[in-house]
């Protein structure tokens, strides 16, 4: 597909908020900035091989992912190559304890998996990527990849810190209980 100025524009404004999350939660802070604007120019240079549609969106995602890969490689502490950063909007009535308490507890859950169910947990959740889609992203079948994504999911909700987590959350509408629910599988 051959993008024009303006469809690359488009294209931008349709995924720069949810590829800026996705690179916040895996680099810091000060670094995701430069990623987004590295994976743009990347898909700049390479638009002539921007599939079209929501096969772009995943391309560009796949472009990023490497990004962060490359990112954690150079950089002397980073040796996951999906370390977060946030977890996810803090609720406002929540003091920076009890924010940090979850975020670690949640981060501990995830460093349990391997890297690539960790990554698998965390595009079907935060990034909101449909199982398969998550699956070509990571070069893995579909059925590989609900099969681990189950698994991964099912060792999540056996987690002591997730389960004391969940316990502890006030209402069921906590956002630990919401960020709990997103990563385990449902029963019924």
């Amino acid at each position: 597909m051959t993008m024009d100025r303006a469809a690359f524009e488009a294209f931008f404004v349709a995924t720069r908020g949810p590829l800026l999350a996705y690179l916040v939660r895996r680099v810091p802070t000060e670094d995701a900035a430069d990623l987004l604007a590295e994976a743009y120019l990347t898909t700049w240079r390479r638009r002539t091989d921007l599939p079209p549609g929501d096969e772009g969106r995943l391309w560009l995602f796949g472009v990023a992912r490497r990004l962060v890969l490359d990112h954690h490689r150079a950089t002397p502490t980073g040796t996951d190559e999906t370390a977060t950063t946030t977890v996810g909007k803090p609720h406002q009535t929540e003091d920076r304890a009890a924010i940090w308490r979850r975020e670690r507890a949640i981060a501990d859950a995830l460093g349990s998996l391997a890297p690539l169910d960790r990554e698998l947990v965390t595009l079907t959740t935060w990034e909101r990527l449909s199982t398969a889609d998550a699956a070509r992203l990571l070069g893995i079948t579909p059925g590989t990849a609900r099969v681990r994504l189950h698994r991964a999911r099912a060792r999540l909700a056996r987690h002591p810190r997730l389960a004391q987590l969940v316990e502890d959350a006030d209402p069921p509408d906590a956002p630990a209980r919401r960020q709990w629910s997103l990563m385990t599988p449902t029963r019924g």
